[in-house]
């Protein structure tokens, strides 16, 4: 159980405060409600790109790394598809450093064209090694488009192209971040060595006098139900074939949602696991193969891929793990592996728990989906899964109806 407190300025930031005295250090974590799902189809890649801005300094302080060493934390971010998130972990009596640097680049970024063209060079940079120069690394630039068709979700994280991030202008730039980046668009967490009254104390002082600003509506197309399967061959130069499939999901709060992800686990959770026993142990059909759910906010996907072994076509491989994904859609799996992938999930939300930046970040995104306290029962949603949830659910999400497939075939093996 994670306590805490909440309280919310006049500005509309939200504020919760886990007070943890075990511990010298304390979490901030400020979660924007912006990711790449709020971009524009012809501007994409923007939240990312904010996500290396941010760093890049902010109108009264050149550099945000530096100050933080200085008092002995630690800085990092990250972008989502629904969010941005930042966070800074220091000692709990330098914790104004903390205050000092995030309210600053919340109230206003350094936006000048050398900062914008730095950080275009960084991104790009890494748009090539990361998804363009890299083995396998351009999955995501094809396996999006082919399964959503309407929904911002049908674009990765870093964008779909090079050209939206390099042509970005300063205009463009600053018009995102004042209609997301804002104190109402925003949740803080505080976790660690500090108590309510401190916190409203040190929140007010720093962030009280940022303006509220207007948000963007956020009006996304709803994905339409996809009434056939989907296929795609690719050609690369890479050493294996492998397999790519995606179905369509619940979204985060629904129900489902909870049973695909136990699905994924029982599919590929370890080496005990049904995927890596029956096609890669036994009957040696891959190298490697994995399952998991993407936990998209919006109705998300269940992904399997894998690395077929040499000699083995991909047809044969992808009917290999249509007949793994039949028995379980037969509710051929014991109470005992059903056990063993919820306690598996209750062992790891308790691990989490222990640590004050994963209970900042967590509580800032249940806040975000509607109330911090769901933090607190998703042991007990995946634990009152029955065998009958997961059967019933996997006959719904593995049809071929709802399938995307992608065929990704090594050069010298055409």
């Amino acid at each position: 159980m994670v306590k805490f407190e909440r309280f919310q300025l006049s500005n509309g930031l939200k504020v919760l405060v886990n007070e943890d005295k075990s511990t010298s250090m304390v979490a901030i974590n400020i979660l924007y409600n912006v990711g790449s799902r709020d971009e524009q189809p012809d501007k994409t890649g923007f939240a990312h790109l904010f996500e290396h801005l941010m760093f890049g300094g902010s109108e009264n302080i050149g550099s945000y790394d530096t100050p933080v060493q200085m008092v002995g934390g630690e800085s990092n971010a990250f972008t989502s598809n629904d969010i941005t998130n930042y966070y800074v972990v220091l000692p709990s009596d330098n914790l104004e450093t903390g205050f000092w640097l995030e309210s600053d680049r919340m109230l206003k970024l350094n936006f000048s064209e050398q900062s914008l063209q730095v950080q275009q060079k960084v991104v790009i940079e890494e748009y090539r090694q990361r998804y363009l120069n890299q083995p396998y690394g351009d999955i995501w630039l094809l396996l999006r488009p082919l399964a959503y068709k309407v929904h911002p979700y049908r674009w990765p994280t870093i964008g779909e192209r090079i050209e939206h991030i390099s042509d970005a202008k300063l205009d463009d730039v600053e018009s995102f971040f004042y209609s997301h980046y804002a104190p109402n668009n925003a949740c803080m967490t505080l976790s660690g060595n500090i108590d309510l009254d401190r916190a409203k104390h040190l929140v007010q002082m720093w962030f009280g006098d940022i303006e509220k600003r207007d948000v963007k509506v956020r009006d996304l197309p709803v994905e339409p139900v996809q009434q056939e399967a989907r296929h795609q061959t690719v050609t690369r130069n890479v050493p294996y074939d492998a397999l790519y499939k995606t179905w369509h999901i619940p979204n985060r709060l629904d129900k489902k949602f909870y049973v695909c992800d136990l699905i994924t686990d029982l599919l590929s959770g370890g080496k005990s696991a049904r995927l890596y026993q029956d096609l890669v142990k036994e009957k040696k059909l891959f190298s490697d193969i994995s399952a998991f759910v993407s936990g998209d906010v919006d109705p998300g996907l269940i992904i399997l891929g894998g690395k077929v072994m040499q000699g083995v076509s991909l047809d044969e491989a992808n009917e290999a793990v249509g007949k793994v994904l039949h028995d379980l859609m037969n509710c051929s799996f014991t109470e005992r592996e059903l056990k063993k992938v919820q306690n598996k999930y209750e062992s790891n939300i308790l691990m989490g728990q222990t640590n004050v930046l994963n209970k900042a970040m967590d509580l800032s995104y249940f806040e975000m989906l509607g109330d911090a306290e769901m933090l607190n029962h998703e042991i007990e949603k995946y634990c009152a899964i029955t065998p009958s949830d997961i059967a019933q659910t996997a006959n719904e999400i593995f049809k071929e109806t709802n399938c995307s497939t992608l065929y990704y075939v090594a050069e010298n093996r055409t």
